[in-house]
């Protein structure tokens, strides 16, 4: 079916480990492969079809200019088809392609601070327009999340991640819990927890003519998604400092933190900062157990995994 569709369409196939990607020279179609990895179920058609309506209406939030639609695919007799009458057998989140020149992962030596601030009066405003998830700024939860990374990197420590700062970036996480657990509560009741978008990295972020898109947006998992409005933004700052644009993080931060008038801006920061670095630390150590990739591509993985970690550790530092 996949290769059907890329000939009929004259397109280009992209693959991630969960979406084959079709790219044409005006459009993306997305369709989501039938799996099932526990945080993450496109498992039935029905679930499938859920997810890319889902995906469309939350990415709307940040980029209404790209998400176009949500298609079917058809089939008739042994041919496949977007559209049409047909046995509907899967479905395609449709979308404008976005020029590799503009998004924010080409654009690092061309970005201006008031490029950052514009991207940061954004965000903000998403953050304060999208909808109260309260349950899920739990201290419980976000231990949680950091337990799951803690177990699923143990294998790794002495690969990807040294002893010392495994234990080190543990104990400073524990420590947080215990010294401020009231203030979990507190931004619960302040409202700071939103439906975010989930995944703000560089590469999900675009200058287009029409205005900033934030697009690419966790759909399949709440608990990704929702959570602390500065947890949300500082993806973005985490990612500019690990590529060594400490300079354009800075305006970022120091804009939406003049925007918010957050009380604990500079406590949670550096927190939620060493999570989001812990965590594509964690992905990028995934890789080196992927069959499907060569040592060379592994090597490139386990570099880029272990500078991740250590800037998690630097993080952590500023915590204790």
């Amino acid at each position: 079916m996949i290769d059907a569709l890329v000939k009929k369409l004259k397109g280009e196939l992209v693959q991630t480990h969960a979406s084959w990607v079709i790219l044409t020279e005006d459009f993306a179609y997305k369709i989501k492969k039938p799996v099932n990895f526990g945080f993450l179920d496109y498992s039935t058609l029905e679930k499938r079809r859920e997810n890319c309506l889902r995906e469309v209406e939350l990415n709307r939030r940040l980029c209404p200019w790209v998400y176009v639609g949500v298609l079917e695919v058809v089939k008739v007799n042994s041919e496949y088809f977007l559209e049409g009458e047909g046995e509907v057998v899967e479905y395609a989140v449709k979308m404008r392609r976005i020029p590799e020149e503009r998004l924010m992962k080409n654009l690092l030596d061309k970005l201006t601070e008031e490029d950052l601030r514009r991207l940061a009066k954004h965000l903000f405003d998403f953050h304060q327009r999208a909808e109260r998830k309260d349950e899920f700024g739990r201290l419980e939860l976000m231990k949680f999340n950091t337990d799951e990374n803690f177990m699923q990197t143990q294998k790794y420590v002495g690969i990807t991640i040294e002893e010392q700062d495994y234990n080190f970036i543990k104990s400073a996480t524990e420590e947080f819990y215990k010294k401020y657990a009231p203030l979990f509560e507190k931004r619960m009741k302040e409202g700071r927890i939103r439906d975010g978008h989930g995944d703000i990295r560089l590469e999900h972020v675009a200058f287009l003519e029409e205005g900033i898109c934030i697009f690419d947006c966790i759909e399949f998992n709440e608990r990704f998604r929702c959570g602390d409005v500065l947890n949300d933004m500082c993806f973005l700052s985490m990612e500019l400092e690990f590529n060594g644009r400490e300079d354009l993080a800075k305006v970022y931060e120091e804009e939406y933190k003049r925007l918010s008038q957050d009380p604990e801006f500079d406590l949670f920061l550096p927190f939620f900062k060493c999570y989001r670095a812990y965590v594509r630390g964690k992905v990028e150590s995934f890789m080196l157990d992927d069959p499907n990739l060569s040592e060379e591509e592994k090597q490139k993985h386990k570099e880029r995994a272990s500078k991740l970690f250590k800037l998690s550790r630097k993080y952590a530092e500023s915590l204790v």
